[in-house]
């Protein structure tokens, strides 16, 4: 009887599917771009996918649009949970709970109720913020010291084993601080970051202040080159350097620049008003850069210097990671809930799902990185 029932046809079944479907192509396409924050792009497309699909679920030909959803959103047959991290190294990962960090089996650990953080060098340290604290731990959540300081964010750490920096921003602009805790002062007033430490013996940094790009010697105080940025585009939503310190990338939704260590532009990415740039990324000890590119309903992943698509899909992707040996590349997926890691040589995909339920968020969790060869 259930067989014979599943196989009657309901009056205007198809014509319900159809109805649906547009509906959720239109809230794809419609959505507004989101400004670069803590959670850059908060799950608000899947949201928009839910309340649009509520109308119809009650019926039989809302159910079947949810499954035609399910199949075109995501990787199918995607693991239930992170099981295993394919290359060595650990992955630091932000969520409404805290911060974690994921070691290569699988195991996780929550460090404490952090808003961000950032691997040391060589990751035996991870710096990380709170409301009003900076504070470095041990990678088990042990806490070596911490300061009192407003709002403080966009931490990043650099340096030798025996000597290192901390970057960061609070209320007062950009600081300055020692890897131990001490000589806490101000570099730049105003300041609101992103902030990228130059590879390299000298403690070099680049960041944003009065719509230029500044790379700087903070020890000396010396500004080594600055450009400014192109008049009407967007906030800058990242820097990130070449492992050999020769190449910055700086990362505007709708204008990418790639500069060489004079602060020339030696590439560029100017997408459309329609299309922008998520997320870029470089390759461990290459010059390559992979960017996501966000357009309509679908996301696509590409190489800059020859557009050849790494991976592509429908919604909204996030952010870009490599692992440390340059051998996979982790794409996160809010809309499916997923992440997924592609293999550099595009011959193997992997992907895992309930990503915000594993990590006890509602919003969708943020990588904060990928440290450090085992």
């Amino acid at each position: 009887m259930k067989a014979e029932l599943g196989r009657i046809e309901i009056p205007g079944e198809h014509e319900a599917r159809d109805r649906a479907w547009s509906v959720l192509r239109s809230a794809f396409a419609e959505r507004l771009p989101a400004e670069r924050r803590t959670h850059r792009w908060r799950p608000a497309v899947a949201t928009a996918i839910v309340a649009a699909a509520l109308a119809a679920v009650l019926s039989s030909p809302g159910r079947a649009v949810l499954d035609d959803l399910r199949e075109v959103v995501g990787v199918e047959r995607a693991q239930p949970a992170l099981f295993s991290l394919p290359s060595d190294g650990r992955l630091l990962v932000s969520s409404d709970a805290g911060v974690w960090v994921v070691q290569r089996d699988g195991s996780k650990r929550l460090l404490g109720p952090y808003r961000e953080a950032s691997w040391s060098p060589f990751g035996r340290f991870i710096v990380a913020t709170g409301a009003n604290e900076l504070a470095a731990l041990e990678p088990d959540g042990e806490v070596r010291w911490t300061l009192a300081r407003p709002s403080p964010r966009n931490a990043v750490w650099t340096g030798s084993q025996t000597d290192t920096r901390i970057a960061y921003v609070d209320r007062s602009g950009l600081r300055i601080v020692a890897g131990d805790g001490k000589g806490d002062r101000l570099l730049a007033a105003g300041t609101r970051g992103p902030l990228a430490w130059r590879p390299g013996a000298r403690r070099v940094l680049a960041y944003t202040i009065d719509g230029r790009i500044r790379v700087q010697d903070v020890d000396s105080r010396r500004v080594l080159w600055q450009a400014r940025l192109a008049a009407g585009k967007s906030p800058i939503r990242a820097l990130s350097w070449t492992r050999d310190g020769t190449r910055l990338v700086v990362l505007q939704p709708f204008g990418l620049r790639v500069y060489d260590d004079a602060g020339h532009v030696v590439a560029q990415d100017d997408p459309s008003d329609a299309t922008q740039d998520a997320d870029a990324t470089v390759r461990p000890d290459t010059h390559v850069v992979s960017v996501i590119r966000v357009h309509g309903a679908q996301s696509t992943v590409f190489e800059l210097a020859d557009g050849a698509t790494q991976f592509n899909g429908t919604g909204v992707f996030d952010q870009l990671t490599w692992s440390p040996d340059g051998h996979w590349l982790l794409v996160t997926w809010p809309t499916a809930d997923q992440w997924v890691l592609v293999r550099a040589d595009g011959k193997r995909i992997r992907a895992v799902g309930n990503i915000s339920e594993q990590f006890r968020s509602r919003e969708f969790p943020r990588v904060e990185g990928w440290c450090c060869g085992s």
